[in-house]
């Protein structure tokens, strides 16, 4: 297995454990609420984590069949995953916090340009990937 593929087994690990501990923080707070309700960006944290858990697993696969160089690869399967472990961050800053039921109520850099650089970040490199796979298994 090459670098990349290795990196983003490995983030696949660590979102996992990451949704797995932040449920415990979850239930916690379930417990010590009056409404028994965790906070909002505590419950969305957890979910991302385990979703993206399994979207690293899924660029690990493609990875296995890429044509491109080692740093293309690693770039490519970099950046999404990156703005993957910010966002899980972002979420749970908020939620820990429980300063927000919207973080996308007040307009600044965070639901600005974070977002437009995490949208082109996460599909653009995704889509490096998948078209590398594409093109090496349907259009040899």
């Amino acid at each position: 297995m090459n670098l990349a593929v290795n990196i983003s087994l490995a983030a696949s690990g660590v979102f996992l454990l990451t949704g797995m501990l932040l449920g415990i923080v979850k239930y916690q707070r379930i417990m010590d609420s009056p409404s028994h309700r965790a906070p909002v960006y505590i419950d969305i944290a957890h979910r991302a984590a385990f979703l993206y858990s399994f979207a690293a697993l899924v660029i690990a696969k493609l990875l296995e069949y890429s044509p491109y160089s080692a740093m293309v690869q690693l770039v490519a399967a970099g950046v999404p995953l990156a703005f993957f472990a910010l966002t899980i961050a972002g979420y749970s800053a908020h939620g820990f916090r429980d300063d927000t039921e919207n973080m996308f109520s007040e307009r600044n850099f965070t639901t600005t340009w974070f977002m437009y650089a995490l949208i082109a970040g996460e599909i653009g490199g995704f889509a490096v990937i998948l078209w590398g796979f594409i093109s090496t298994q349907f259009l040899k």
